[in-house]
Order: C-alpha cells, then structure tokens, then sequence
C-alpha cells in the first residue's frame, strides 16, 4: 500500500525547487496532486510530469497566495478538482531578499509578510475546517532555520518566518485532538533558485565570484554541502503519512546540523 493512497495533496509554490520534489514524492506514493503558483506555466509543466511518471491525477492553478481572493479561487479549483476536500498542505510558496535594515522599504517588509505569512494564514484557513470536519489532515509548512535564528540583512525574511513557526504551533495545539497535524519543516540552504538568487546578491554586493559565494555557503553548514530538494521532500512524506500522526506543532532543521535547536 502506497503511503499517501487517496489523499489529495495541495501544494503551493509547486513549480520548481521543493515544491516540484514535494508534489513528484507525493504522487508516487499516490496522491492525487495539485500544485500552485504565480507563474503557470512552471504549476503545468509539473502537473503533467506527475501525470506521465507517477501515473496519478494532477491538476494545477495560478496563485498569488499573498491575495486572499486568489487562495479562495483556487481552493474552489481545488475541491472542484478533488471531489471533496485536501488532506495534505504544503505551504512552501514564500520569497527572500536581502537589505540592510536601514535600508528596508515598507514595500519589501509587506512583501514578506505578504507572501510568506500571510499565504501560510489564508491557506490554513482555507483547509483546517474540512480536516476537523473529517477528523483527519495533514498541514506542512516550509519554513527555515532563519524562522528560528537570525542573519545581516535578512530581517524581513527572518521576522515572517518566525511568524510562520509561531503559526504553526498555536494552530497545532488547537486542532491536535481533531486528528490533524500542524508542523513546520526548516530548511538550511537548498539547491533551489532561491539560492542561486542569493548568489548572485553576494556577489553584486561584494565583488565575489559565483564560485566563491556558493562555497561560502556551502561552509555554513557543518556537512559542507547544500540540502537537496528531495531531502526536504522525504520529511514532508513522513509528516503527511499515517506514521507521522505522532508528530504536531514542531519545526523541524533539514539543514545538515546548522542549527541544533
């Protein structure tokens, strides 16, 4: 018996990166998928490679999960799409950009908060009734280890995922006697263009070469490396399962020991 059979899996920020290894995960132990985000074209292409690899339904949508309108929409696609309601979020659409704190505009902090809090806040919203309905539900949401610590010129993006961390947990402890689940996944560095953006933001603002600004990053790890999609993906299998039933309200590291809490 395949882990996921007929659950239906929703996943935002689906068109590459974590993602796009999320949905493919998924579908191969057989959930019915949808994936979503802004750009539709990379929403489709993964659609149809679960459709042609994995052999199960996908169906996809843009989304600005930032607009409530949009995430309503597109919940609307998606229990037209399944027949019923999700079983399994994934929360992963989010952004990151650097500025000095002096130099953060209020349209760059909202952005962040737009995107990634608030996207988290209107998708959950969206599902949690239906799992409690049903007495069961899975929601994941990928967060990072700067929802736990802090970095230079990330404040923004540190402040908004330490909100998606406190979402997490005090949605957690509500619904943890309905038989759903609220935990949160905490990537290191990951090879996704999210990194590749962050290289090229080191070396603009400090002269260094693509080659040198990848290696420091690779040095902030202990295991000397960048986290993989997949690697990120296998957690968010095991929390969707039946075998992760035990585990509520954490925020797990997939970062190769950065972080020890």
């Amino acid at each position: 018996m395949k882990r996921l059979a007929e659950r239906n899996a929703f996943i935002t920020g689906g068109g590459r990166g974590i993602g796009r290894a999320v949905a493919l995960r998924f579908a191969r132990e057989g959930a019915r998928v949808m994936v979503v985000a802004r750009t539709e074209r990379e929403v489709a292409s993964v659609a149809e490679e679960v459709r042609s690899e994995c052999g199960v339904e996908a169906a996809f949508a843009s989304c600005d999960v930032a607009e409530a309108a949009s995430v309503a929409a597109a919940f609307d696609r998606a229990r037209e799409f399944f027949g019923r309601g999700v079983d399994v979020l994934v929360n992963n659409a989010g952004i990151a950009e650097s500025a000095k704190f002096a130099g953060t505009t209020d349209e760059l902090w909202r952005r962040h908060f737009g995107v990634n809090l608030d996207g988290t806040f209107y998708c959950m919203r969206a599902v949690i009734p239906s799992m409690v309905e049903r007495g069961w539900g899975r929601i994941i949401n990928v967060a990072s280890i700067a929802g736990k610590t802090g970095a230079p010129y990330i404040a923004a993006y540190s402040a908004s995922k330490h909100g998606v961390l406190g979402l997490t947990r005090s949605v957690a402890l509500e619904v943890a006697s309905k038989g759903v689940t609220v935990n949160a996944i905490c990537p290191g560095y990951v090879d996704t263009e999210m990194t590749t953006n962050a290289v090229r933001q080191i070396t603009a603002k400090t002269g260094r070469s693509a080659e040198e600004a990848t290696e420091a990053i690779r040095r902030m790890s202990p295991q000397g490396r960048l986290v993989t999609p997949e690697e990120v993906a296998a957690l968010a299998l095991l929390l969707a399962s039946e075998d992760g039933r035990g585990i509520t309200g954490q925020a797990i590291n997939v970062d190769g020991g950065s972080v020890l809490f």
